[in-house]
């Protein structure tokens, strides 16, 4: 069967030329065999699909089946469109109340999840297991949805660009000397300091990457390290994803685990969980990311490089304006990576200021240059007018003329706003991304600098005096701070405050050719449609990034305060009292409830209030607090104990999950299934 599945992915890609692009004919009854060994028969398209498994529902994204999704896991948050996907729990223990609501035809799930086995068994809802233990697994489960979808050819073209990051990456890597590899591992703090095991496709990663993995002689998706053995393979670079730092590093305090090289030198990487934990869509992004982590000393040097830097193709942008000769977005490799550009050439020489270079003149070029991950650390040692000349040089640009910004963010997310009033017009043009990287200015620290991840143009049809371009950098960059409070994007390091940008944002003013005009501040015509220009293109663009949408979901919000529903229940039980996979299944249950997630949202809003101290007094919202775990409970409850540590969250937000978790404590017993398979499983 997998090789018939294979035959068909193979003519679909010769076919290809001559089918319509969307999706191929697929032929039913439809027999595949699923990774767990199962045979599944298709007789007709699946029409309504729920995905328990966050790998493949970023694989039906990838492949442009996401209109066949009518419901996800709170793990998968991007792109931006999953938003609309309704959520029916978590990957450990999905609601099978929320499930049933979607009506599926079709469920991808785990071999963890017996409860929807047990449920849909007998059913005509068709069952498929997608569990990937290895990156050869992470392709064949690609076929095997892209089968089911009717997505053969995408799904193979996915593959295969997938394998063409990765060999990249290991023809770079193979010119490392071995005795210049680096000993990496990846933490996994679950209880104590644990490590995935041999057979792990995440020492497969560390693997491609040119790194060496630990050997324990232990298979498994997770296995402890004795202090003996941490000692011995001695890392030299620690990685690890969410919240897992701080659930291990007060072991770094302690004999034998502090003297690692890693630890005394402090070489640790924190990476997004999707890439980390996950053989999907992701494998070649992060493998790369990761390789120039490890080398990042060695691995933009021009002895690793592979292939020469080149311009590709462009593909043009719409500004209206006398003195735009052209605009672009232009495809490179640069240092052996697929680079984006937007390119803006001016008729004329301009006058622009630039906050990443001042003021400058004589501008014929103006670029928002996007960095892929692997380039993300290249500008930090090489002066930035080096690595300007030498993108300039691949871009067919005077670098003398030219004035740049670098991004982080992809150049997919664009966005670019208009906004006229009578004869006059206000571009933006805005690239944005705050994952990371965001900021609250006045109460985070600055301990380094990047080039830029909020990037922002502004082009008008008029001319700009000095004045009015310098004010009008005033009135982008408050316009830019309304869109994240309104979208409440949290600060990367205080995450209980919302953000005021991202800490490396850049803003380019063009002089303008047309009417004089001296002032673009807040209560000008002028500064009105630059505001709403850049609040509308911040906004969209951290949509297109982050999937910092409006209506994400209470479960979305959470993870951007770093607040991990395993973690609230531990701690709130404490050591051995009680079962807490259970609890965090439970909390999972009454939070895809829109009732219970607004009380929580609810709660987010008030809690920033009572920081700002907008609010003193929360006697009402202690009453509300105990009409929640009442409600839960199905029976009056005395007041929910203060069993959560004060920095479990902020008091506010604190309260309202002891009401939750006093109310989940205080009901009665339910019959629980084991879950004894699912502890220590990845999503």
């Amino acid at each position: 069967m997998r090789t018939a599945l294979r035959m068909r992915v193979l003519a679909a890609v010769f076919m290809a030329a001559s089918l319509v692009p969307s999706a191929l004919a697929v032929e039913y009854p439809l027999i595949v065999t699923d990774m767990g060994g199962r045979e599944v028969t298709l007789t007709k398209e699946p029409r309504r699909i729920v995905s328990v498994s966050p790998s493949v529902t970023e694989v039906i994204f990838a492949l442009g089946a996401q209109h066949l999704l009518v419901g996800r896991t709170y793990h998968t948050t991007r792109p931006a469109a999953v938003n609309d996907i309704p959520v029916v729990g978590g990957y450990f223990k999905p609601s099978i109340e929320e499930v049933e609501k979607q009506e599926p035809d079709l469920i991808f799930l785990s071999r963890i999840h017996r409860d929807l086995r047990d449920r849909f068994a007998g059913s005509t809802v068709l069952l498929v297991e997608t569990d990937t233990r290895s990156m050869a697994d992470g392709y064949r489960m690609m076929e095997l949805v892209g089968a089911i979808v009717g997505r053969e050819r995408e799904a193979a073209e996915l593959i295969g660009r997938i394998r063409a990051q990765i060999d990249r990456v290991q023809r770079k890597v193979a010119k490392i000397p071995r005795d210049k590899r680096k000993r990496v591992i990846r933490l996994m703090g679950i209880a104590g300091i644990m490590t995935p095991g041999d057979d792990s496709f995440q020492n497969e990663f560390i693997r491609a990457a040119g790194g060496i993995p630990p050997s324990t002689g232990r298979n498994g998706p997770a296995v402890e390290m004795t202090v003996e053995e941490w000692r011995k393979f001695n890392p030299q670079l620690i990685y690890y994803c969410g919240d897992e730092w701080r659930l291990s590093k007060i072991y770094f305090d302690t004999p034998g685990w502090k003297d690692a090289d890693a630890v005394r030198l402090k070489h640790f990487a924190r990476f997004p969980c999707d890439f980390t934990c996950r053989a999907s869509v992701h494998m070649g992004d992060f493998i790369a990311w990761l390789a120039s982590v490890i080398y990042e000393d060695v691995f933009h040097l021009d002895d690793t490089a592979v292939s020469e830097d080149h311009r590709n193709t462009s593909e043009a942008v719409d500004l209206h304006l006398p003195y735009v000769k052209s605009a672009v977005i232009t495809d490179c490799m640069f240092r052996d990576f697929f680079n984006r550009t937007l390119l803006i050439d001016f008729t004329e020489p301009m006058r622009c200021i630039n906050t990443l270079e001042g003021p400058v003149e004589d501008i014929r070029t103006i670029g928002n240059h996007s960095l892929p991950m692997p380039l993300w650390h290249f500008p930090h040692g090489v002066a930035l007018s080096h690595v300007k000349t030498m993108l300039c040089n691949v871009l067919e640009r005077d670098s003398a003329t030219s004035t740049l910004m670098y991004t982080g963010a992809r150049m997919e997310s664009l966005s670019v706003q208009k906004r006229s009033y009578k004869s006059m017009t206000a571009y933006a043009l805005v690239t944005a991304g705050a994952e990371t990287n965001a900021i609250r200015t006045g109460t985070d620290s600055g301990d380094y600098e990047e080039p830029g991840t909020i990037n922002i143009i502004i082009l008008t049809n008029t001319r700009l005096t000095p004045r009015a371009m310098t004010r009008a950098l005033i009135t982008a960059t408050e316009a830019k701070t309304a869109a994240l409070q309104d979208l409440d994007v949290r600060s990367s390091y205080t995450p209980s405050r919302q953000a005021t940008g991202t800490g490396t944002d850049n803003i380019v003013v063009v002089e303008g050719r047309g009417p004089r005009v001296d002032n673009s501040g807040g209560h000008t015509k002028m500064g009105e449609l630059i505001a709403e220009a850049v609040y509308a293109a911040v906004t969209d663009s951290l949509g297109k990034q982050n999937g910092l949408v409006d209506r994400r979901d209470v479960f979305r919000r959470m993870h951007e305060r770093k607040i991990d529903l395993h973690g609230i229940a531990a701690q709130y039980l404490g050591a051995g009292r009680g079962d807490v996979l259970e609890l965090t299944s439970g909390l999972e249950g009454l939070l895809v409830q829109p009732q219970y997630a607004g009380f929580l949202e609810a709660a987010f809003a008030l809690s920033d209030a009572y920081r700002a101290r907008l609010m003193s007094d929360l006697t009402e919202f202690t009453r509300t607090c105990g009409r929640v775990s009442a409600a839960i409970a199905g029976r009056p409850v005395p007041a929910a104990p203060r069993l959560l540590p004060e920095d479990a969250a902020p008091e506010v937000v604190r309260m309202a999950f002891e009401a939750l978790l006093h109310g989940l404590s205080s009901a009665p017993a339910a019959e629980k299934a084991s879950s004894a398979d699912s502890k220590d499983a990845r999503p």
